[in-house]
């Protein structure tokens, strides 16, 4: 009787305090409010409580969770292979701080076909990064025929959908903040929503009263000397960015799709009064292209430039004779920070609307207050450097 006593005495014990255990784990649960975001296509999706397994799509957006989280190698379940092979120099900087994402599993490449749902439902994802490109939504299209927003939905996996690339100018606020939102982390992501948006407006004040005949032309070369001369920007993204900076784009005369080739008898007769060179300074371009970017001196980068311009037979243009000639971190694009390429990009057209405007002095505000992981290196360089020091 005594020995049956003790026993039950035991069970109840071993009850209760299994249940003040799991008591503050379920609270939380029921205790937890849930986050509703609005992506970029306008979904209003609700998760149950900030995202914390998060599948990249495209890892390349690391650098943008960076923005808005602080610890972004912490939430990633899963993600593509693009961040260590097309931007392999961020990554190994990544590494080094969060050596961690070595282990992360990649779920695909870069490309839709190669993206594997099953791989990223077996992370137990409680959010999919997707973009209008990657789910195969057309403009204008309901992004729920989306068969990749289907089938997560399917699982009850919430997604949000992303833009810095198609339309960033009208989808990069709605982006970020869908992104920061999802992760917990709306207080950080306004603040630099207010960061984004007050230099943006800066650049459309100061050129408000320019028109079509104070619009230089510009030429863009696009990964430039990675590829036979020349690329460059049409419709789209980059060529929204030139005309925002006060530029015109001189590929988007005969160029009608989002990139293309100009050959060298165009590019000489248009006289493009201002030339930038794109580049990423790591993947498959690296040997060839424009050496910029992390961990790049100003110097190396001055060189690659020169022999870029040299290669490509460019010496006699305008833009070379009058010292218009840059060179610039192509990743600035598909991010928020293609604030930096408009500021940068808008001083090197109209410096005398732009005196006192340093985009370098926007990225260090940027590296100092929201990147875990600061831009250390060379992300953008003149041909001949400035006598004249930036004011503040």
């Amino acid at each position: 009787m005594f020995r049956s006593c003790v026993n039950l005495l035991r069970i109840v014990v071993v009850s209760c305090c299994s249940t003040m255990l799991l008591a503050p784990a379920q609270a939380a649960e029921t205790d937890a409010t849930p986050i509703v975001v609005t992506d970029a296509l306008g979904r209003t999706v609700t998760l149950p409580a900030p995202a914390k397994r998060v599948i990249l799509t495209q890892a390349r957006h690391l650098p943008v969770l960076a923005l808005v989280h602080p610890e972004p190698a912490s939430i990633v379940a899963g993600w593509s292979d693009e961040f260590r092979t097309s931007f392999s120099n961020e990554y190994d900087t990544y590494k080094a701080r969060f050596p961690e994402i070595a282990n992360i599993p990649v779920v695909g490449r870069h490309t839709a076909e190669s993206f594997s749902v099953e791989q990223a439902l077996a992370q137990r994802p409680d959010l999919v990064v997707l973009t209008s490109n990657f789910a195969g939504i057309k403009t204008g299209e309901d992004p729920e025929n989306s068969q990749l927003i289907q089938r997560f939905s399917a699982a009850n996996v919430p997604v949000i959908v992303i833009d810095f690339f198609v339309d960033p100018l009208k989808n990069t606020v709605p982006s970020i903040r869908a992104l920061g939102t999802a992760v917990g982390q709306a207080e950080r992501t306004e603040e630099f929503i207010t960061l984004y948006e007050s230099h943006m407006k800066n650049v459309a004040d100061r050129l408000a009263d320019v028109d079509a005949n104070d619009r230089p032309p510009v030429f863009v070369h696009a990964h430039a000397g990675s590829t036979d001369c020349c690329n460059s920007p049409g419709t789209g993204t980059f060529n929204d960015m030139i005309s925002y900076a006060g530029g015109h784009n001189i590929g988007s005369d005969v160029l009608k799709t989002a990139t293309g080739k100009l050959n060298f008898e165009y590019i000489n007769a248009r006289n493009p009064s201002v030339y930038v060179a794109t580049g990423t300074g790591a993947g498959k371009r690296a040997d060839k292209g424009l050496t910029i970017g992390t961990g790049v001196e100003e110097a190396q980068a001055r060189e690659s430039l020169q022999r870029i311009i040299d290669g490509n037979r460019l010496q006699s243009l305008p833009a070379m004779k009058d010292g218009k000639a840059y060179g610039i971190w192509h990743a600035f694009n598909d991010s928020p920070l293609h604030v930096v390429f408009i500021e940068a990009l808008a001083a090197w057209i109209h410096p005398e609307r732009f005196e006192g405007v340093s985009a370098l002095d926007t990225l260090n505000e940027i590296n100092e207050r929201f990147l875990t992981i600061p831009m250390q290196g060379t992300y953008m360089v003149e041909l001949q450097p400035s006598t004249t020091p930036a004011q503040p």
